[in-house]
């Protein structure tokens, strides 16, 4: 009974400081990706997570890479497959930029407003960078980072590694 009464107690303050801990647009371990950069989540403002997005980056030297998608897409889930599989790939695109996945759905939410500001996507996922002040670098068909169909479908590591590294910040230069 007493421990039931404390957390009774406690239940109110735990969400007091999760409600105010601008920790919650992580998933709360130390260093861990924001929420945004996580999926492609049709409820998400896309305009204020890139602001987010920009400020992380300017703050780290790193460009925005914007991964625009859905779960409905099978390309969106390979390639999020491939970072997740191949850890080089993984660690160059972490070490130089700061992810956002914007939703993009043609009967649920094509964020229509946020997408305006940038060239037409040909198909999904498409990528596009900007540098920490928003400009944007380049507008990535990733079909072009595809393997050649006789090798199967999914994208092509070495291509991938290509443009993460043409498309990084330049350092020391």
């Amino acid at each position: 009974m007493m421990r039931l009464s404390r957390l009774v107690l406690a239940a109110p303050l735990a969400l007091t400081l999760l409600s105010t801990t601008p920790a919650l647009a992580h998933d709360g371990a130390p260093g861990a990706a924001p929420i945004w950069s996580h999926s492609f989540d049709p409820a998400r403002d896309p305009a204020a997570d890139l602001k987010q997005a920009l400020a992380a980056a300017k703050a780290e030297n790193k460009r925005v890479l914007i991964d625009v998608g859905g779960d409905w897409c099978i390309w969106c889930k390979l390639l999020d497959a491939k970072f997740e599989q191949e850890a080089e790939l993984r660690q160059l695109r972490d070490a130089n930029f700061v992810v956002l996945k914007v939703h993009y759905d043609k009967k649920v939410n094509q964020n229509e407003a946020f997408l305006s500001h940038y060239p037409k996507a040909a198909g999904y996922p498409h990528l596009y960078v900007l540098d920490s002040n928003g400009k944007l670098l380049q507008s990535q068909d990733t079909s072009l980072l595809e393997l050649p169909k006789e090798q199967g479908k999914g994208h092509d590591s070495a291509k991938i590694k290509a443009f993460l590294t043409e498309w990084a910040p330049k350092r020391g230069v």
